[in-house]
């Protein structure tokens, strides 16, 4: 079997998407997810300005040995558009190789080492109020586990928090990067946000009791020594995972936060290869690694990553909002399903175009996803539906402290 043809498409439904379709020379074709929110022309220039060429002719059969290539004959490695365009092609091939099986994605991968998959929902408001009714809606909707995300008073504006002003137009769920021609500025003030949030949990539990499964996210805009503040006031609450409390690409900083609390900390979605959470894992400074399929090289470089991590009890938590394409949502589904140490799953409901550009074969019943029994990925892509809706530039946004400096987001 040869690659003839490796086609780059860029839609946008309710958001962007990158997606590569790879087509045989026995007809089977194969998709993968090379999204980057807020900078998706370049992911699509390097598939096709650089990597497709060099996909046509070869074996799709071949998946690690391609994965090697692209990643070592760049020279130039890893980087987030690297690691997308190399995860588009692995999740593609994958994709053909269950096809050609006859299989499922996840009988290729060992089979399931579980019944479904457990989920969180993003909940959130702008008062507590509003936040009761977020979650109660997300309990009806079938989820056993809630991300809560709330407003901060003096605040304008907030990551997270779905319901708040948005200069791009209307939001589904919570879909940060905003259609404008120059990013968002938004405020933040992190002493009022420390000052804040251990109340709101309080206030969750109360209303919602003990056992229902809480995670936040800090989205990386915190100290060390405030994150580790926070992760300490927390512990009454008993959160599922305090997520992205500091940021990350200094490793040896998350010392100093596990020594001050036992919250769980979960790191990584925007980390892009298994060298970024070397001392994470190994001093096991992390109970969770939250990388996307997506953007970390796709199955074949998580499925390692993922393994290095289980001989330290460290679990799964993919990253999984709706900057993932339902490619890529499938891909990281049939990863969990398989993998021993899956710890949950983020899963955030596309909108009805893009379940009409992507049709999908997971499911998603009492709390816990499927990938579904169709061969492969269980995905398709409609091209004329894609077609009807061209790309849109679209910023995430980025933060001002009060005396103008740019701040993490």
């Amino acid at each position: 079997m040869k690659i003839i043809a490796a086609d780059v498409i860029v839609t946008s439904p309710d958001r962007n998407f990158v997606t590569l379709r790879i087509t045989t020379d026995e007809g089977l074709t194969g998709l993968g997810d090379g999204t980057l929110n807020g900078r998706e022309l370049s992911v699509a220039s390097y598939l096709a300005d650089h990597v497709v060429p060099l996909l046509i002719g070869r074996d799709p059969h071949r998946i690690e040995d391609t994965w090697q290539f692209l990643y070592r004959s760049a020279y130039w490695r890893r980087g987030p558009v690297t690691m997308a365009a190399i995860a588009a092609v692995d999740v593609a091939l994958w994709d053909i190789k269950a096809k050609a099986a006859g299989m499922p994605l996840y009988q290729l991968l060992g089979g399931a080492s579980r019944n479904g998959i457990m989920a969180y929902g993003h909940a959130s408001g702008r008062d507590l109020p509003e936040l009761f009714d977020s979650i109660r809606r997300h309990l009806e909707m079938g989820y056993r586990s809630i991300r809560v995300q709330t407003s901060v008073p003096g605040l304008n504006a907030v990551y997270g928090v779905a319901s708040q002003p948005s200069t791009g137009g209307k939001r589904y769920d919570y879909e940060p990067a905003q259609r404008t021609a120059l990013p968002a500025e938004e405020d933040w003030d992190t002493r009022a946000y420390l000052r804040h949030l251990p109340g709101v949990f309080e206030a969750v539990r109360n209303e919602f009791g003990p056992e229902l499964p809480l995670l936040h996210d800090g989205h990386h805009r915190m100290t060390p020594i405030e994150a580790a503040r926070l992760g300490k006031a927390l512990e009454p609450y008993d959160l599922f995972w305090l997520e992205d409390c500091t940021p990350a690409e200094n490793q040896e900083a998350l010392r100093l936060v596990r020594r001050h609390t036992t919250t769980p900390l979960a790191i990584g979605e925007v980390f892009n290869t298994v060298w970024d959470y070397q001392t994470l894992i190994r001093e096991q400074l992390i109970d969770y690694v939250r990388s996307a399929v997506t953007h970390t090289g796709g199955i074949t470089a998580m499925r390692k990553l993922l393994d290095f991590a289980a001989q330290y009890q460290i679990k799964s938590g993919i990253h999984g909002p709706t900057d993932i394409s339902p490619v890529g949502m499938a891909a990281a589904l049939h990863l969990d399903l398989a993998i021993h140490n899956f710890g949950i799953q983020e899963y955030m409901q596309h909108g009805p175009a893009t379940n009409e550009v992507f049709r999908q074969s997971f499911t998603f019943t009492d709390g816990y996803l499927h990938p579904g029994e169709l061969p492969g990925l269980g995905v398709e892509l409609d091209e004329q539906a894609a077609a009807r809706f061209p790309y849109q530039p679209a910023y995430l946004p980025f933060n001002r402290l009060k005396d103008g400096t740019v701040h993490d987001w």
